[in-house]
């Protein structure tokens, strides 16, 4: 069993760091209503964002349903296990059932189709706590960020990490001396995680450890592309800039998109010219590898936009933050925009009963036209947000507003819903105890009257046997 699931922190109090954000979420978890909103936590890996759910459930008594990058997270596969359990209590005799939606920041492909809007559905209406987990808060979309509260999760301090690797070592029944477990903590930059994978690593075979002993077990970081685009604008020598691209996992054309959306961080006019010079030679080379299939090629067109590029910008460094590709933001607005269509399409035709083929291609402005008519009992007939509703009002603010007013009046009825099921436990609970008083009184009032009956007979029977005595004295006396 690898050590960081073995030691993985079982409560609260055994986590490491990060005390504002565990302090918050406590809170958050002892004072739960219906009204709170769903949490957020983010942050670097290896924080310990999983494990204070974990720990969190344990010590609120709380049942955990999890969905994560592991699992297939389409809309149907969401609403059917966290839609429902969001809905219903635990079966196991726990508190409450937490819905955990890990890796939140990770829905794309085919497999997750509809998870994003699903996540959404699923914290408008959930009955349960609900909490989100990603390492990118901004990869997660502005509808699902806007109704959850965040939390942020740092990289731990090497302070912080060493005494938990010294505990682990003492449960192993490991010797390991103070500069080793330095060594692995700062190597780790904060990763809880793979600071422990580390630590197990180099300690397979061994009884003692030793820092010589790490080289094997040291964390495998390679470059990002934000690295390498830091490098080139900065003062990085040539042979370290080839170093970091060769690291970086992306083919020449994907940097030579990064690289030309921060060359106006250069300033210099002739600088900037040279730049794009150096930039168009590299693609000229780009372009001949995909032609000629021949991706030796690809090596030149490295050198022209990391080395060129670096020469031209001459160390002018990165002002701002790092801009992604233009062409990946409106990639990124399409893929949204097309996925918005599919969801208003998918729920209007299975209401309407017709394929989304007709819908689209015939019945689109009729449906369009009756929207615009009534959109708060269009919406809620079939379950539209403001974006789907948009695309068939084509008024942005009307659709948010119309939206909004359904929210509030789905939140006061459920108000009312809890209001009244309370009033009628309470009711009910009345009745039981009139009912147990009742049962109660009826046996002492039954033996109350046995023995006023009882002594009534004690009290006549004697008459009766005098009597009888002597009507038969006198009748014996007669003759």
């Amino acid at each position: 069993m690898d050590w960081a699931s073995k030691y993985r922190p079982k409560h609260v109090k055994e986590l490491v760091g990060n005390s504002t954000a565990l302090r918050q979420m406590v809170d958050w978890g002892q004072t739960w209503t219906r009204e709170s909103r769903p949490l957020i936590l983010y942050g670097k890996p290896g924080t310990g964002k999983t494990s204070s759910v974990y720990a969190l459930a344990a010590d609120l008594n709380w049942e955990i349903i999890e969905l994560n990058a592991s699992d297939q997270r389409t809309r149907d596969i969401i609403l059917r296990i966290a839609g429902t359990s969001s809905q219903t209590g635990s079966l196991s005799g726990a508190g409450r059932k937490v819905i955990l939606l890990d890796e939140a920041d990770n829905l794309h492909g085919t497999a997750d189709r509809g998870g994003a809007r699903a996540i959404l559905e699923v914290i408008r209406t959930a009955r349960q706590p609900v909490i989100l987990v990603a390492n990118d808060l901004y990869q997660i979309s502005v509808e699902i960020r806007s109704r959850c509260d965040p939390v942020q999760f740092r990289a731990l301090p090497a302070r912080s990490i060493i005494p938990r690797l010294r505990f682990i070592c003492s449960s192993e029944h490991l010797s390991c001396n103070d500069a080793a477990l330095e060594t692995i903590a700062v190597a780790a930059e904060g990763d809880m995680r793979a600071a422990i994978t580390m630590l197990q690593a180099a300690a397979i075979g061994r009884q003692a450890l030793v820092e010589a002993d790490l080289s094997s077990s040291k964390k495998d970081r390679r470059s990002t592309v934000f690295d390498l685009v830091a490098a080139i604008f900065g003062k990085t020598g040539g042979e370290d800039l080839m170093k970091i691209s060769y690291e970086v996992d992306e083919t020449p054309d994907t940097l030579a998109q990064w690289i030309e959306a921060n060359i106006g961080q250069i300033g210099e006019g002739n600088r900037v010219s040279r730049a794009y010079q150096y930039l168009a030679r590299s693609d000229e080379y780009i372009g001949l590898t995909y032609r000629h299939q021949y991706y030796t090629l690809w090596r030149y067109a490295t050198l022209l936009m990391v080395l060129g590029v670096s020469e031209a910008a001459g160390g002018s460094g990165i002002h701002t933050r790092i801009k992604a590709p233009e062409r990946w933001k409106k990639m990124g607005s399409y893929r949204k925009q097309k996925a918005i269509r599919t969801g208003m399409l998918d729920k209007v035709s299975s209401g309407l009963h017709m394929s989304q083929h007709s819908l689209r291609d015939r019945y689109l402005p009729t449906v369009s036209a009756l929207a615009d008519r009534d959109p708060a009992e269009f919406a809620r007939e079939f379950s539209l947000d403001a974006d789907e509703l948009n695309l068939l009002i084509h008024d942005k603010t009307r659709s948010a507003k119309v939206v909004k007013t359904l929210y509030d009046e789905e939140k006061r009825l459920e108000k009312e819903r809890e209001t009244a099921e309370r009033a009628e436990r309470r009711k009910s609970a009345a009745t039981r105890k009139g009912t147990e008083r009742t049962h109660d009184t009826a046996p002492a009032q039954e033996r109350g009257e046995n023995q006023g009956g009882g002594q009534e007979q004690a009290d006549t029977r004697p008459d009766v046997e005098v009597k009888d005595r002597r009507s038969q004295k006198t009748l014996f006396d007669g003759f």
